[in-house]
């Protein structure tokens, strides 16, 4: 089975967004796809709850409590074959642990980063908190970045380009922020439910993380969004010249340094401050100048 978890250290970053979408790519080409849900406040679950009997299948599987990662139950497993797909809704504020478990049940994980400095720094913690769980050391999972609710023309969207840059690593894709994310969500429906022209121009955002997690049906959709465009700012913003790659060990590490570093930068200072405070206080004595001043 074709296991892919939604995941990243910050809550409200549009992990159940991002995972309801990719299902109903795959459902909607006739694909047998399960959406495990992992979050306590059971989203993805109440999403399937409101899904009309009219639309594209999508199974439901229910991993809130940590003991049930991994375990379908006989029913879900009978539906479920090696070359079927199982998208994974990881919780909010993820513990390494828990993270851990379900990075055991995935071949691949996305991590969706809002515009936000918060969420760039919760970023770097995240990636700094998995960089030694043994697959992925072993580069037995595929990790992409993911630019979410970007506003192109934004400050803060050119600011998160500049994250990416900063750790050597570009997003897989960049997903503006749109109305009918939530619109859809409260019908039980997702992006690739609709084929009607505005859908087809968000959906192309979408092409290359079909491209690097499910190319054959990446290519259904490739002849279906022909005439669909991004945006001329986002194009803009996204440029040419990006490369579309899974982060590596060597970017995980860099990520998790530059965290620490910044860290450590933030106490040095904040000691400097101090240490130059009771200075100011401290009686002054006149100094002889030296020679190399």
């Amino acid at each position: 089975m074709k296991t892919v978890l939604i995941a990243n250290q910050k809550g409200g970053c549009g992990k159940t967004s991002i995972a309801v979408t990719l299902a109903t790519a795959l459902a909607n080409q006739g694909q047998t796809v399960a959406l495990a849900d992992a979050d306590p406040q059971k989203s993805s679950l109440g999403w399937l709850k409101r899904r009309p009997d009219t639309a594209a299948p999508i199974i439901a599987v229910d991993w809130r409590e940590e003991e049930d990662i991994g375990d379908l139950s006989k029913k879900v497993a009978r539906q479920l074959g090696k070359q079927d797909w199982l998208i994974i809704d990881a919780p909010g504020s993820v513990s390494a642990e828990r993270a851990q478990s379900l990075i055991s049940e995935a071949q691949a994980i996305l991590i969706p980063v809002l515009p936000s400095v918060y969420d760039a720094d919760s970023t770097k913690r995240f990636l700094k908190s998995i960089q030694d769980i043994k697959r992925i050391r072993k580069g037995k999972v595929e990790i992409y970045l993911l630019a979410n609710r970007v506003r192109a023309q934004s400050s803060s969207s050119q600011r998160l380009k500049h994250f990416f840059e900063n750790i050597g690593q570009q997003p897989l894709a960049w997903l503006t922020e749109r109305s009918f994310y939530p619109q859809l969500a409260e019908q039980g429906l997702g992006l690739f439910d609709k084929t009607q022209k505005p859908y087809r121009d968000v959906q192309v955002q979408w092409q290359p993380i079909l491209d690097a997690l499910m190319p054959k049906v990446a290519s259904h959709y490739e002849e279906t969004l022909k005439d669909a465009v991004l945006p001329p700012a986002l194009a803009k913003l996204v440029g040419k010249s990006t490369q579309h790659t899974a982060v590596n060990d060597t970017v995980i590490k860099s990520a998790a340094t530059k965290a620490k570093a910044k860290t450590h930068l933030h106490n040095k200072r904040a000691a400097e401050d101090t240490a130059k405070k009771t200075s100011d206080k401290s009686p002054k004595k006149k100094q002889a100048s030296n020679w190399y001043e």
